[in-house]
């Protein structure tokens, strides 16, 4: 399993994913990981009207995603970020399988969990959908 992808928003159970799939890494030499972060066009709206301008936005992404970049950084796993646009659970699916990952790894849930319980959870969608092996992570 040297190529891995990392779902993550921020969220407590993406940290913990973040640790499992770090933990994962140091049992395989030349791991990678590759971390997605999905902005979901429904939140971005709302983004807008919070945060204002798109560097007020751009810098909140950031932020969301700086205690995974920490974790991996502590690490010394090498990895990169890729910011995607889209429904979360779907734009996860089509990156996975259009990409050769050996495994994908994503927490059981996420910062929208009203989102969750009316549409079932992007965890689950993905472990549904993607061709490579799942770990969701609790």
């Amino acid at each position: 399993m040297k190529n891995i992808l990392l779902a993550s928003d921020g969220s407590e159970h993406a940290l913990r994913a973040t640790k499992k799939a770090i933990e994962l890494c140091s049992y395989v030499k030349e791991a990678v990981i590759t971390v997605i972060y999905v902005v979901d066009p429904s939140t971005a709206k709302t983004d807008v009207l919070l945060e204002g301008d798109v560097e007020e936005r751009e810098t909140m992404r950031k932020k969301r995603l700086a205690p995974t970049e920490m974790l991996l950084k502590e690490a010394n796993i090498p990895y990169e970020i890729r910011i995607l646009r889209g429904e979360p659970g779907p734009a996860i699916v089509g990156f996975a399988n259009t990409h050769p990952f050996d495994l994908v790894v994503v927490g059981s849930r996420g910062l929208n969990t009203l989102q969750e319980m009316v549409l079932g959870s992007v965890s689950h969608k993905v472990a549904k959908r993607v061709e490579a092996p799942v770990l969701i992570v609790k």
